[in-house]
């Protein structure tokens, strides 16, 4: 079969406006869908993100690498090419379930060359039919080559650069960002637990414009080696706590709005441009999938990719952090709400958007039902992860988590 040509991204200056980039969050999700990677009479379209001019604001110039964008794959004959340059990079959200989605990614998905994972060892090699080069960029294929847990930001400005040091070469490769998001609340709730037990990750870098944030724009929250036992008023209450609105922050593209430095901008026009350039990105990715929607999102994915996993994600609509919610006096709901109203309409966003993925794919599949009813059964394939997707939302204690 001929594949179309897509462009294949290497390093890239990409001019981002956060002006034009507002503009995002007062679109229609249909038009917001067709903005990305979609060329107007304004400006031109690079890796699912419009560079446009703006009369209003002086631009940054920024070196980005986002990968293809969903509209590049809608193609009928588009394909994940693992004999070429294709790389899927993993955008790991803390408590999303993305530890358990890694796994599968590395351990569960049918491969002509399935990832070779040792034991006792939290790294598996995920390499090509026929050469030794990673086709996946992720915690348990390359290890976090662009810091523990790192965000768009980060990842944009260093897969390229990580992978050539990996390989000894530069290539020209296609990239494709996948993530998961969870309902904020809930999510919030998990990584309150989390930090709770002990968990810190310390290791996180906070790398936007070539500097990590300084102490003094991300002031410690807790004095000593964790924040162990802390009680939830404490935890809502500290400032620079990035759990508030992670999932926002850790999607949107930060040099638009001062990276980590408050003071660049009102904190009212910090956030509504950075939840527009969050629902941007967001809706350029290749692939993200809902915690609530296993089914669904795993469906989206092996549509999205022609890759089938070899056994079904669960959904198991209870969790401890769910249960956690629900016992929230009426202040600590109040106060938690509005510390992830971000990420709540972010989420929303996500939603709808997700839905309507499903619905299009749906559409084009004349094999949906019979499908759709046997995700996950491809009976040959031995030694598969079991797989509790929400239990294990839950992790262990581990500050890498």
């Amino acid at each position: 079969m001929a594949y179309p040509v897509v462009c294949a991204l290497s390093k890239r200056a990409v001019i981002l406006q956060s002006s034009d980039i507002l503009a995002y969050n007062e679109l229609p999700l249909h038009q917001a869908n067709s903005i990305n990677g979609n060329a107007n009479g304004n400006g031109n379209s690079v890796g699912g993100i419009t560079a446009m001019a703006s009369k209003s604001s002086a631009p940054q110039n920024i070196i980005a690498n986002a990968g293809l964008s969903y509209e590049d794959v809608l193609n009928d004959d588009f394909q994940f090419d693992m004999d070429g340059h294709d790389v899927m990079v993993f955008l790991h959200i803390q408590k999303t379930g993305g530890t358990s989605f890694g796994r599968h990614l590395v351990r569960d998905l049918d491969l002509k060359r399935p990832c070779e994972c040792q034991r006792q060892r939290k790294r598996c090699y995920c390499f090509r039919p026929h050469r030794n080069e990673n086709w996946l960029f992720s915690r348990y294929s390359t290890g976090w080559k662009c810091g523990l847990h790192a965000d768009w930001t980060e990842l944009t400005s260093c897969v390229d650069v990580e992978l050539d040091k990996n390989e000894g070469e530069t290539a020209k490769r296609r990239y494709f960002y996948i993530s998961l998001l969870r309902q904020p609340i809930a999510r919030y709730m998990s990584e309150y637990r989390h930090v709770r037990r002990g968990a810190t990750w310390k290791g996180s870098r906070h790398w936007c414009l070539g500097r990590q944030a300084t102490a003094a724009e991300l002031p410690a929250c807790y004095k000593g080696k964790d924040w162990l036992d802390v009680d939830l008023d404490q935890f809502a209450g500290c400032e620079s706590n990035l759990a508030a609105n992670r999932q926002t922050r850790m999607l949107a593209d930060l040099a638009l709005v001062g990276c980590y430095n408050k003071s660049s901008m009102p904190a009212h026009e910090r956030d509504r441009v950075m939840l527009a350039s969050a629902k941007r990105n967001l809706a350029a990715m290749a692939y993200f999938g809902l915690t609530e929607y296993q089914k669904m999102s795993q469906y989206i994915f092996e549509e999205t990719f022609n890759l089938r996993f070899a056994i079904p994600f669960e959904q198991h609509n209870t969790t401890i952090s769910a249960t956690a919610v629900q016992n929230l006096r009426p202040d600590q709901k109040r106060r938690i709400d509005k510390l992830n109203s971000l990420d709540i309409e972010l989420y929303a966003f996500a939603k709808t958007l997700l839905f309507q993925r499903f619905e299009h794919l749906k559409a084009k599949d004349i094999n949906f039902e019979q499908r759709y009813a046997n995700l996950g059964n491809i009976y040959f394939k031995q030694g598969v992860t079991e797989f509790n997707w929400d239990s294990n939302v839950e992790d262990g204690l581990s500050t890498d988590h």
